[in-house]
């Protein structure tokens, strides 16, 4: 799980969230409110075309189907994930609070942690002995 994942605020307009869109390795974006609060999920498709930049992103939000107590078993997430043809669930508690995102690895053979994605923001690492 990764624990602190990238989050948006409940007043995130559509523009900001194509932006957080962007990078690749970014399936669902978590609106977030005051206290930790999951307020919605979104993914790419939950925006249509035409609405505009301005518009608040959260309306166009879903959330059954995209949260998973933190109690539930990694075999029932994973059959959760897989059957839904998603990656990514949010984590929550008793209370809707976030608390990280579950994230099914791409190969679909276990799933990213907090060191992963830290490798992967720090980018390529160079041989020892290359020149750039």
């Amino acid at each position: 799980m990764i624990s602190c994942p990238k989050t948006l605020g409940p007043d995130s307009s559509v523009a900001e969230v194509r932006s957080f869109f962007d990078d690749d390795h970014v399936h669902l974006a978590l609106i977030v409110g005051s206290g930790g609060q999951l307020v919605t999920t979104l993914e790419r498709s939950d925006i249509p075309p035409e609405a505009r930049g301005d518009e608040n992103a959260r309306g166009f939000g879903v959330t059954p189907g995209r949260t998973i107590h933190h109690e539930c078993s990694l075999i029932a997430a994973t059959v959760a994930l897989q059957s839904a043809g998603r990656r990514r669930l949010a984590v929550v508690d008793d209370a809707g609070k976030l608390l990280g995102l579950l994230c099914l690895k791409r190969t679909g053979r276990g799933f990213c942690n907090d060191a992963g994605v830290a490798s992967r923001a720090a980018g390529p690492k160079m041989a020892v002995g290359a020149t750039g």
